[in-house]
């Protein structure tokens, strides 16, 4: 079989806006390496894509072709040679990395010829981890192959990503997010859509999470900060919401990671009373680690919400509209304080723009949160009104 001629539909359809990485994963089915890095940024494709390989994998030399590639398909996959690795939290465990990753490639498939290990999140491997990766990297068993997924490939360490053929994934343009969204029958209308996939700068899923109820939360909340700057009115604190949402969406994810922990757990048994004891001190430390995770990145999304706002805001001030990144709210834009009588500065809503962004920043070394967000907001209300 040719595979540049023969591609499977569902690699092709992972890797239809990616045709470099595409052109490399077909080739690849011919002679596959044991072992790839899919880089690329957020949101690019690489998840999806790799599942997709990893189905081909698995269904050459199967004995049901077709079988072998739906189990291998589904998400979280039943298929026994297929092994899926996500960090619960800011880092893997590196006892999982052991256990699911190094020790299991010692073992003949369960069925089939090949057995296929993705490491998702692979910048989130701790050094030893990555270490201990080396030799089943550097000697893999024949029927071993391993994908690693990283949008830090720099994270990853030098002598780990030498072993592994890169597979390169581009950011995803507007349209193509757009076409994304629309398969996934996310968003009201187009409108909608386009103006997530201009506020997630090319990354699928972050658009997909603004189309959500908790995305739109996000965006309702940054408006309402912005507005409430803008008409001096600041006793309602609207800068609760959006701290309100990261809370939720931390949670959320703290409970999706025990699931999962526990979940393993109950696959490898009852053990020992040591093994049982760490076991529940790496789901503890686990979760709450997956929940801060989420809850600043979802923060951290909120903050460049309110700056895409004020950047819209300047961009409408100066006559350039068509630059808006909130494009479904062009009315609600134009609306704002001061800008139908054509008295906001755009200057100003700009420099509002940069405070805002100084405020990410100072998120990353552990300021308080909910004191950041309030003096930003106030902070804001300074600069575009009483300083005018």
């Amino acid at each position: 079989m040719n595979p540049a001629t023969a591609a499977p539909d569902a690699l092709r359809e992972a890797t239809v806006h990616q045709p470099a990485a595409q052109a490399a994963l077909f080739a690849a089915l011919g002679a596959p390496r044991h072992a790839y890095l899919f880089a690329g940024p957020p949101g690019s494709g690489k998840r999806a894509a790799a599942r997709a390989f990893a189905a081909e994998l698995l269904a050459a030399g199967a004995a049901d072709p077709e079988d072998a590639r739906r189990r291998a398909l589904a998400d979280p996959s039943p298929h026994p040679d297929l092994v899926w690795l996500a960090p619960q939290g800011t880092q893997h465990l590196v006892d999982e990395v052991r256990e699911r990753v190094i020790v299991a490639a010692a073992y003949r498939p369960f069925e089939g010829a090949r057995r296929v290990f993705v490491i998702e999140g692979a910048e989130a491997l701790a050094d030893e981890a990555q270490n201990a990766l080396l030799k089943t990297l550097e000697e893999p068993a024949p029927f071993v192959h391993l994908v690693l997924i990283t949008s830090e490939p720099a994270a990853v360490l030098e002598t780990v990503r030498s072993r592994c053929q890169a597979v390169r994934f581009a950011p995803l343009g507007v349209e193509a997010v757009v076409a994304r969204l629309s398969e996934l029958e996310l968003g009201a209308d187009d409108e909608e859509r386009r103006a997530g996939a201009l506020l997630a700068g090319g990354d699928a899923d972050r658009a997909a999470f603004l189309l959500g109820g908790q995305g739109r939360e996000l965006r309702a909340g940054a408006q309402a900060c912005v507005q409430a700057a803008l008409s001096d009115e600041l006793a309602d604190a609207p800068w609760r919401a959006l701290l309100a949402v990261a809370e939720a969406a931390g949670s959320q994810a703290g409970e999706a990671a025990r699931a999962h922990l526990e979940a393993l757990a109950a696959d490898g048994g009852e053990g020992d009373g040591r093994r049982v004891r760490r076991r529940s001190r790496e789901a503890e430390e686990a979760t709450r680690r997956a929940a801060r995770r989420v809850r600043t990145e979802t923060l951290d999304l909120a903050l460049a919400l309110v700056a895409a706002w004020l950047r819209d805001l300047a961009a409408l001030a100066e006559g350039a509209e068509h630059l808006a990144l909130n494009a479904d709210r062009i009315e609600e834009l134009r609306a704002v304080p001061g800008m139908a009588a054509g008295g906001l500065d755009a200057r100003r809503a700009r420099a509002g723009a940069e405070l805002v962004m100084d405020t990410r920043r100072r998120l990353d070394v552990n300021v308080g949160e909910e004191l950041a967000l309030e003096a930003l907001v106030f902070r804001l209300e300074s600069l575009l009104l009483r300083d005018a």
